[in-house]
């Protein structure tokens, strides 16, 4: 199976959209990790273990594992989740682009390197920086398209042909980009009315929205305006406001409950 295939399964057999996005920052790790050997692992590992049932994807954000010198932390963390819970697709949020020679380089660090499932890459140097993301036919590119933060439109808005930016990375997407059906989105929940002219441009294709929780967007919005006919074609992200919902010995227990109740916030708003 290609990544969205395994993503699609994991929507059926897990009955959720919610994505789980794995942001360790130390200076929020529960004190009781500060003696571990790993404890950007540790903490990882337990947030998986506990809320791996209510997800259908994890996504591990490079840039907090690199910073703290912990790529072995990550590549840990993956393996954890492949090994004991491997139905559940891995997100590496990295964001990559750049041209050619270097782009088959990030690629091979994201498929297999780390072993991720599907990859983030920006768009904004074209074609042939994608190229060589989109040959891992079996694995899922995930293009920034609109994005959740609040300088999202200083480019992303600006007219291009008539249209704005974002429509054209959608139209390019899914018309251009998408010849190994591998191509997903990112469009923020922050901005529902563009996800919804989104999800108009590029029909099925699964989009990846973060910006719930911590960000402020708003679930029924993103439901509303961006669910596919058969109430799937989302993966919906959120990662301070379960990582971080306890710092206490309960941390894991509770960012379990607020992944749950994140979910069947999200499960309620596919029923209405």
């Amino acid at each position: 199976m290609n990544f969205i295939d395994r993503l699609r399964q994991a929507w059926a057999a897990q009955q959720t959209l919610l994505c789980v996005g794995l942001d360790p920052d130390p200076a929020r790790l529960p004190a009781q990790l500060a003696s571990s050997a790993y404890p950007i692992f540790e903490f990882g590992r337990a947030i998986v273990d506990a809320t791996a049932d209510l997800v259908c994807a994890f996504k591990p954000q490079i840039a907090y594992y690199a910073a703290a010198r912990a790529e072995d932390q990550l590549e840990m963390t993956i393996a954890h989740i492949r090994r004991h819970h491997p139905a559940i697709p891995v997100i590496l949020d990295a964001k990559r682009g750049d041209i050619g020679s270097t782009a088959e380089m990030y690629a091979r660090e994201a498929f297999v390197r780390y072993q991720a499932d599907a990859v983030t890459v920006n768009p904004y140097l074209g074609f042939d920086s994608l190229q060589p993301f989109l040959d891992y036919a079996d694995k899922g590119v995930i293009v920034l398209c609109r994005t959740s933060n609040p300088g999202a439109g200083d480019l992303q808005d600006m007219a291009s042909g008539g249209r704005k930016l974002y429509e054209v990375v959608a139209e390019k997407a899914a018309r251009d980009w998408n010849a190994n059906a591998n191509v997903l989105l990112v469009v923020g929940a922050t901005y529902p009315e563009e996800l919804r002219e989104i999800r108009s441009i590029v029909g099925d294709m699964p989009i990846l929205v973060p910006g719930v929780g911590a960000q402020g967007g708003d679930v029924a919005a993103v439901l509303a305006n961006g669910a596919t006919a058969d109430g799937t074609g989302l993966v919906i992200s959120s990662s301070r406001a379960v990582l971080y919902a306890g710092s206490g010995s309960d941390y894991a227990q509770a960012a379990r409950s607020a992944a749950l109740k994140l979910r069947d916030e999200i499960n309620l708003c596919r029923k209405t």
